[in-house]
């Protein structure tokens, strides 16, 4: 009997917003390599570490700004993007969380603040394997060739191996044609 294969599962956050051209970037570069859905904050949330709500509703709206990919907005933080997706969304672990691409790089003290690094290490702890992406232009209108081109290598490499549930990747991409 021949092994029954699904496509996996890519969710992808941020702490840019879900209308930013980061976010667009990264839905782009992973779209062929299976099912995406997309969890984002409806606002930008740099800055917020690991920040989660408490003491206040958070609302989710569902977004038709990718076509056929699966989006949802929400108030909260981008960790709570996280929390929200596996327990809301999607009621299951995805087969890896991308957060990005961010504007700007996320290096040395900077990772603890960024909203980008906490929604990949918040997945992370939950057992998803996670890359946070940055693309060391903080220009709105950067040219994100390049960083497509990574994300998809890199994210087509992970998939195909057996890792580590717990897989944390920090990767800044320079701004480069």
């Amino acid at each position: 009997m021949p092994k029954k294969t699904t496509e996996p599962v890519i969710l992808i956050t941020n702490d840019d917003d879900i209308t930013s051209p980061g976010i667009r970037n990264l839905v782009e570069a992973v779209k062929p390599l299976g099912k995406v859905v997309v969890v984002a904050p409806d606002s930008p949330q740099s800055g917020m570490g690991h920040a989660i709500t408490i003491g206040s509703p958070l609302r989710m709206n569902r977004m038709n700004i990718f076509g056929d990919v699966e989006a949802w907005q929400t108030n909260g933080t981008p960790v709570d993007c996280v929390k929200l997706a596996v327990d809301k969304v999607l009621h299951r672990k995805p087969d890896i969380c991308l957060s990005g691409i961010n504007h700007g790089a996320n290096h040395s003290i900077n990772v603890i603040y960024s909203g980008t690094m906490s929604a990949a290490m918040e997945a992370s702890i939950e057992g998803i394997p996670s890359i946070g992406f940055s693309l060391m232009d903080y220009n709105y209108e950067a040219d994100f060739t390049a960083a497509r081109q990574v994300v998809t290598t890199l994210v087509t490499s992970i998939l195909h191996k057996k890792i580590d549930k717990h897989l944390l990747l920090n990767v800044n991409i320079p701004s480069v044609p």
